[in-house]
């Protein structure tokens, strides 16, 4: 009787056993499946067709919201000259959207007071391709990426990480770049939203493989990626580490064209020496940094000012003009790219 006992109990626990060892395999392999699902879900992609004549024109500005203070109203005033003359097809913003601290809800009336009441001009009523800076996540980012906000103003977009073609002959990867740089983390001074991003590594893992994916597939004739943080500059904020190491790889793997900047309070361009990446910062949208400029290699850096400003680009199957202009509209600094030699004059 004892021995059945025994027995029974022997059985009874390698059930339980087992039970648990199964029930511990389903969970590992729901978590791996999801990873993998996760990692490789694809940037979301809006469509934007180009001119008549094959060619796609349009202005960057960033680190602009400043309710119009610090020369805001004034660029403004010269972008919408500039995007008439162009008849430019939308406007891409490289960040810090919204000074100080971001917005505070849908209906903060920073967003009205620096961004719809600002960019009055027909030339500028064209779609706006945005991205968040750090200014942003120290408030409501969730606000700043609200469909919300498409009602209160239609031409406003704006999202973590997504991709705009341009049929073939361009494709634009934006990426939210803020939640690389670790001393945001650690930041006592401020706080930062970080809803939607955490954990960080697990973020920034899955973003960097969705952004090499959607490289990698692209046929466009021209890659060009846009983040708020600096890759190379000159500027104040200098060179963002956590770029160079983990995003800077993946953009010269899939030969990208351009990278598109703001962050630092500047005009600026300097061209790899190593690749066909050009670095184009605008990130000169209102208040500027005047005299804060590092020592740079002379042969990389092809122009910089620290007034205020914003850039155009023309693109074409074969070529890109890129024009830099001042607050004033003056033209000071043209570059031109041909795309099957990669030269510049």
């Amino acid at each position: 009787m004892i021995l059945s006992n025994l027995a029974m109990a022997c059985l009874s626990y390698e059930r339980t056993r087992a039970s648990r060892l199964h029930l511990v395999l389903v969970v590992l392999l729901y978590c791996i499946s999801s990873e993998i699902s996760s990692s490789f879900a694809e940037l979301q992609r809006f469509e934007h067709a180009p001119k008549d004549d094959g060619s796609i024109r349009f202005l960057v500005v960033g680190d602009w919201g400043r309710r119009g203070f610090y020369n805001q109203s004034k660029v403004a005033w010269q972008m919408g000259r500039i995007g008439e003359k162009l008849d430019i097809d939308f406007v891409i913003s490289t960040g810090d959207n919204f000074y100080g601290d971001g917005l505070k809800g849908v209906n903060d009336l920073a967003f009205l007071d620096s961004f719809k009441n600002i960019y009055t001009a027909k030339s500028l009523q064209k779609q706006w391709y945005s991205v968040l800076g750090n200014h942003d996540y120290r408030g409501n980012t969730e606000a700043q990426l609200s469909p919300a906000l498409r009602k209160i103003e239609s031409r406003w977009l704006c999202l973590r990480s997504f991709i705009v073609n341009a049929a073939e002959i361009a494709e634009f990867f934006f990426v939210d770049t803020t939640p690389f740089v670790t001393k945001y983390i650690t930041d006592k001074k401020h706080q930062y939203d970080w809803s939607g991003v955490s954990p960080h590594g697990a973020y920034i893992t899955n973003l960097l493989k969705d952004l090499n994916v959607a490289l990698r597939k692209s046929n466009a004739k021209w890659k060009i990626v846009i983040g708020h943080h600096t890759i190379r500059s000159a500027g104040h904020h200098g060179e963002t580490q956590e770029l160079v190491r983990h995003l800077l790889p993946i953009l010269k793997a899939h030969n990208v064209d351009m990278y598109m900047n703001g962050h630092d309070h500047c005009l600026q361009h300097i061209s790899s020496l190593n690749s066909p990446i050009q670095y184009f910062t605008s990130g000169a949208g209102s208040k500027a940094w005047r005299g804060d400029i590092k020592e740079y290699n002379s042969e990389a850096m092809k122009f910089f000012h620290d007034g205020q400003g914003f850039m155009s680009v023309n693109l074409t199957r074969s070529e890109a003009l890129i024009v830099f202009y001042d607050v004033l509209g003056r033209v000071l600094h043209t570059w031109k790219l041909n795309k099957q030699l990669h030269s510049a004059f």
